[in-house]
């Protein structure tokens, strides 16, 4: 089977309520991927999309972006779901032999709806939706299922926040950039127990894009493609009652077979630097244990210990991750983008020294009932 790398990436800063409208969102991040690439739109086969109906708040939502995002005159489809799923959609038409080349987009204008209201509609309509579960409470019910089993502490979670805001100093598309303490995050105030206002991500607004391309392609186009060395993901029962909430049998299938895939028999070891969807700061410990970087119930210490950190033995989210810049959908993406950067040595003063292998993770539905895992790399082989 044929290769595929990644070639080009774009980004927009994240932030709220400014005035861009959705094409003019993706536009930019389409411009700026294609440049990254040193392409132009006739140079594009195949173009995936990333839209939902709900976030946009109309009907047939990727209508709104299709010409922003070069649809015209060419092969294109719409995922609605986290931008590491439509990302695998555009890498499976890539790998097809029908195209050589694919950009996906993602976008989402969190801001002009109600999102506990939005996502109080993923909920089972006869049973839950009516309790008024939101994105927030049901998090609240998972983070207190796993702090309570492994003896998880909250201050254990703020650490998360802590790192990850410090980190977005670093980063210049980050929303929320802050130099905070664990005492800051423990005083904020209480949203649903345990989760506190510090231990959340923001409303952000905001899109990106990357391209893809068959090894032949890469190989004439870009200087220094990044090479999917393996990709998957596994989605658990939908409703929170199904299932076990103090771990992700999701997260665990996906990574799996993502480092079969890609060779990796010891991720802590094998991977120099990780982007995972921290949407809540419970979330990242968890995300810890379920990619194999340390024990069921060992993420807590694993943060004390300080070693993903910067200039730890395995940086996780250097960029600041989710909870310094949320976007709905396209999160995800913008994990997969942030590794693409540090594996060509352009993260700025994010970058890890010498990474040459990088894990992109992104969530979807209630509770991270769905997970994607990449695992991306500089070198060939």
């Amino acid at each position: 089977m044929d290769r595929a790398a990644i070639i080009g990436v774009g980004q927009t800063k994240y932030e709220r309520g400014k005035t861009k409208n959705f094409a003019e969102l993706v536009y930019e991040v389409v411009r700026k991927a294609l440049d990254d690439a040193g392409m132009e739109l006739d140079d594009i086969d195949n173009v995936v999309t990333t839209t939902n109906d709900f976030w946009d708040g109309r009907t047939i939502a990727c209508m709104a972006i299709a010409e922003a995002a070069g649809s015209y005159g060419r092969d294109a489809t719409n995922v609605e779901g986290d931008g590491t799923l439509s990302s695998f959609y555009g890498l499976m038409r890539t790998l097809s032999g029908v195209y050589n080349s694919t950009i996906v987009t993602t976008h989402c204008k969190v801001s002009e709806g109600s999102p506990r209201k939005l996502f109080n509609q993923a909920f089972d309509p006869v049973y839950d939706r009516l309790l008024g579960i939101d994105a927030i409470s049901s998090s609240a019910l998972q983070a207190r299922a796993y702090m309570n089993k492994f003896g998880i502490t909250e201050e254990q979670c703020a650490l998360v926040s802590v790192k990850n805001h410090r980190n977005a100093k670093n980063n210049p598309y980050a929303h929320l950039p802050l130099d905070i303490t664990v005492e800051d995050v423990m005083k904020s105030p209480m949203l649903a127990e345990p989760i506190k206002l510090l231990d959340t991500s923001p409303v952000s607004d905001g899109a990106c894009a990357i391209i893809m391309a068959t090894e032949k392609e890469a190989r004439r186009r870009a200087k220094r493609p990044i090479w999917v060395k393996g990709v998957a993901h596994c989605t658990d029962a939908y409703r929170l009652g199904e299932r076990d909430l103090t771990y992700s049998s999701a997260l665990e299938t996906a990574a799996k077979k993502a480092y079969q895939m890609a060779g990796i028999t010891d991720p802590w070891r094998q991977i120099d630097v990780a982007e995972v969807y921290d949407a809540f700061s419970y979330m990242e410990l968890m995300w810890y244990e379920g990619l194999g970087f340390c024990g069921r119930g060992e993420g807590g210490k694993l943060i004390e210990s300080g070693r993903t950190e910067m200039g730890g033995e395995l940086p996780v989210n250097p960029s600041g991750g989710v909870l310094s810049a949320h976007s709905v959908q396209v999160a995800g993406m913008a994990r997969i983008a942030e590794a693409v950067l540090q594996l060509r040595g352009e993260a700025g003063k994010r970058q890890v020294p010498g990474a040459k292998v990088a894990l992109a993770h992104g969530i979807n539905g209630i509770c991270a009932q769905t997970h994607c895992v990449w695992i991306l790399s500089s070198e060939e082989r």
